[in-house]
């Protein structure tokens, strides 16, 4: 079975649930499914470990984000110790919901030397191993760079090179999360907001394993199309998701619930595609009062509260 039809069986066995379970008969319209507007009790709230600007230890930072209303927090990989997370854990009550890849924007599965292909693979598999010592489930990454060569040529490499660690991640039970970024690769950097997902749904098609999927961020490509279609396009590849607000009108990201960005559809993409996750905040940090108000800002851009 192709990961496509993994993926759309998927969705069709946890719609029709839905539909059943809402009391409506299945091949009723979708926006049966989309009532009332809030994802409240589908989503989860997490931040990046950078965000949390706390002064003390990585448990005082836990503490912090927890007290600022957050289910779980992603770290990054490399860049933490395994005893000092599993005791930040502990000691806050906190989950690490994930990891970000942090050397993937400089050693790269695109890039055409293939000693540093192997050293991104390296640190790919140790992302993946780090998530699973302290109980997360996704690894972030990035791809790569459009800049390291053509896309058939950067395509062919990182497929290549992140396939060498999909048994890994399947023995481990963690999934690669690719995220959509401002990488000139999978969409046309210059074009303008009638993009599709078409190109990324293509690339995880590709690479064919359900440890593969998006790590969706919301805001950053609203500048190219629609994210509500995009959602839906992404369907269940859609393994978590990011967030941050962006404004077309003034060319920039913005807080969440804020600038241009149609958070309505958003909402309603979500409901159906019955994704029920993680969402992480991925904004300017600071300490408890900020890190409250982020959090009080995905509670209002998805009806949580």
């Amino acid at each position: 079975m192709t990961y496509s039809d993994f993926s759309r069986r998927s969705f069709l066995q946890s719609s029709t649930a839905a539909a059943l379970s809402a009391g409506f008969a299945v091949g009723s319209t979708s926006a049966a499914l989309v009532t009332p507007d809030t994802l409240k009790g589908r989503l989860y709230k997490t931040l990046k470990i950078g965000m949390v600007r706390v002064d003390g230890s990585l448990t005082d930072k836990f503490k912090a984000a927890k007290a600022a209303g957050f289910d779980g927090i992603e770290l990054n990989a490399p860049g933490t110790n395994v005893a000092e997370a599993k005791k930040a854990i502990n000691e806050s009550g906190l989950p690490v919901d994930g990891t970000v890849n942090s050397t993937h924007w400089n050693i790269r599965h695109t890039d055409p030397d293939p000693d540093v292909r192997a050293e991104a693979l390296d640190s790919l598999k140790g992302a993946l191993r780090f998530t699973h010592a302290v109980g997360g489930n996704t690894a972030l990454l990035v791809i790569g760079r459009g800049s390291d060569g053509s896309e058939d040529e950067i395509w062919k490499r990182s497929i290549d090179n992140i396939s060498k660690a999909v048994p890994l991640a399947a023995e481990l039970g963690i999934h690669i999360a690719i995220e959509n970024v401002w990488n000139q690769f999978l969409y046309d950097h210059e074009g303008d907001s009638t993009q599709t997902a078409d190109r990324f749904v293509k690339y995880v098609d590709e690479i064919n394993s359900p440890w593969v999927g998006m790590q969706f961020d919301i805001g950053n490509h609203w500048k190219y199309g629609s994210m509500g279609d995009w959602i839906r396009q992404l369907g269940t590849r859609i393994i978590k998701l990011d967030l941050k607000g962006f404004s077309r009108a003034a060319g920039k990201f913005t807080k969440i619930g804020e600038g241009d960005l149609d958070w309505a559809d958003v909402r309603k993409a979500l409901l159906e595609i019955n994704y029920s996750g993680w969402a992480a905040a991925e904004v300017g940090g600071g300490g408890p009062e900020r890190l409250k108000e982020v959090s009080d800002n995905m509670d209002k851009a998805f009806g949580l509260g």
